[in-house]
């Protein structure tokens, strides 16, 4: 988006969840719409589509369970290419997979050929851009990448370790994504695009070793290990769920290597090489500039409605001699690599018995360490309240026997302080539900109580830091 605007275009923005996008700063452009979109209903997409020129689909199913998400992205393809016809759309632009076409070709990488099909299959021309893997802060292929080099010094392999690959820069591709619209002859035509070099995957590997600071990683690789063994092994290792790591994991079988290089005349630009790319993408995650992460992709679940049925609540409140924009900071700054305050090694276990039950666990960690946004994955939880100032609602993502949000409330009193209210609140689903509450009501004093302690240390100290 900052790219195409910074280019001179308008953007109509048709997003599943509006909310998401707010704090953006282009999200205020005068040139900018934002409209609330179900891409499954085609007489409604085809009105969102109207006096657009160009459309760039950027849609994905991967997180579906099963083999269901191929299925999804055809039909979702076929729906919008309709709409494009319908609505005088001149031209889609689709980000697709690179890979040698065939019957050894994974479900993954035959599922985005699918797709390029299907969105051309109304008579809207398609550019279609093929890349292989792209190396960027926030995406899923480079979060399995830096966690797996990151946390194992010696890994056990499977034999695509060896299978070569073209990585681009995310940076590259953004620029081949918005100049294409400037170059006619792209116009319906399929792309391979890359970086400069060639590489396995075990050189990938060493390179983002030698880039993190770390020792030489020591690969050994073996044939018995399948794509799932490895997409399980992934999921334990790596903040990504075996969901997407399944199909990932298939399509690294594939040579994803470039087959021509005309998209590089006729939108020239520098290519990043793979340390190049790494770096920067490694130096945005420090300078705290990502601008957003695999885990925020997907459906925002509805708010459970809490007064019918069962449902425990511990609700607890603490007094805090700090005003309610600091009280609001500390609030926003659990989780991640701050923890949460009381009992953390009760976390720490909590996170690893979800990951073997196949929950997210606390890896997914947090995009920002102080800033939070609706919609966006806080270790095991998701944020589906915001409210500045005034509250912040997470809702369980964990494995649970039923359904949880943590709640907390701020509730200015005199001039520099303000009651802090923090309620839990579980609805057990049977008797597995009940059992797990009670199981656990031991532990609430440690880490409920021990959390609004450390919310109140740290709200004070944020407001004396902003005081000086």
């Amino acid at each position: 988006m900052p790219q195409l605007l910074a280019s001179g275009y308008a953007v109509r923005c048709l997003v599943r969840s509006p909310a998401k996008l707010e704090g953006r700063a282009w999200a205020l452009d005068s040139r900018v719409e934002i409209r609330r979109t179900d891409l499954a209903d085609a007489p409604s997409l085809t009105r969102e589509l109207e006096t657009c020129g160009a459309a760039f689909y950027l849609v994905h199913s991967m997180m579906s369970a099963g083999d269901e998400y191929a299925q999804r992205d055809r039909q979702l393809a076929l729906a919008f290419g309709r709409a494009a016809h319908d609505a005088g759309v001149g031209r889609v632009i689709y980000l697709g997979g690179l890979g040698e076409t065939g019957a050894h070709l994974s479900k993954h990488l035959s599922s985005r050929r699918d797709v390029e099909g299907a969105l051309a299959s109304a008579g809207v021309p398609v550019t279609v851009l093929r890349a292989a893997m792209i190396i960027g802060s926030g995406s899923a292929s480079f979060e399995i990448l830096r966690y797996l080099v990151h946390r194992l010094p010696v890994m056990i392999t499977p034999k695509w370790v060896s299978t070569p690959c073209q990585p681009i820069a995310v940076q590259n591709v953004l620029t081949y994504l918005v100049g294409v619209l400037a170059v006619p002859e792209t116009t319906g035509g399929v792309f391979d695009i890359g970086g400069p070099e060639v590489l396995c995957y075990s050189d990938i590997i060493r390179v983002m070793a030698d880039e993190l600071g770390l020792s030489r990683r020591w690969l050994i690789p073996v044939p018995v290990l399948t794509p799932r063994l490895s997409s399980y092994w992934i999921h334990l290792v790596t903040p990504l769920s075996h969901k997407i790591a399944i199909p990932l994991a298939e399509g690294l079988k594939n040579p994803v290597v470039c087959r021509d290089d005309r998209i590089t005349r006729l939108v020239p630009q520098k290519l990043l090489n793979v340390r190049e790319a790494i770096h920067a993408a490694l130096s945005q995650v420090t300078a705290r500039q990502v601008e957003t992460n695999w885990s925020m992709a997907g459906p925002m679940p509805g708010d459970p409605d809490w007064s019918g049925g069962t449902v425990f609540r511990d609700t607890r409140e603490v007094a805090i001699d700090a005003p309610a924009e600091a009280v609001f900071r500390a609030v926003c700054r659990l989780g991640g690599q701050r923890g949460w305050h009381g009992a953390n090694w009760l976390w720490i276990i909590r996170g690893w018995l979800d990951r073997l039950a196949g929950g997210p666990g606390l890896r997914r960690g947090r995009r920002d360490p102080e800033a939070l946004s609706y919609g966006e994955a806080l270790d095991f939880w998701r944020v589906v309240g915001l409210e500045p100032d005034r509250c912040v609602s997470l809702r369980a993502e964990m494995r649970l026997p039923g359904e949880a949000l943590l709640d907390f409330r701020i509730e200015p009193r005199n001039k520099g302080q303000c009651i802090l209210h923090q309620t839990a609140l579980f609805r057990p689903r049977g008797l597995l539900g009940l059992i797990y509450w009670y199981a656990v009501l031991p532990f609430h004093h440690l880490v409920f109580r021990g959390m609004l302690a450390g919310i109140q240390r740290d709200a004070i100290q944020v407001a004396l830091l902003t005081q000086t």
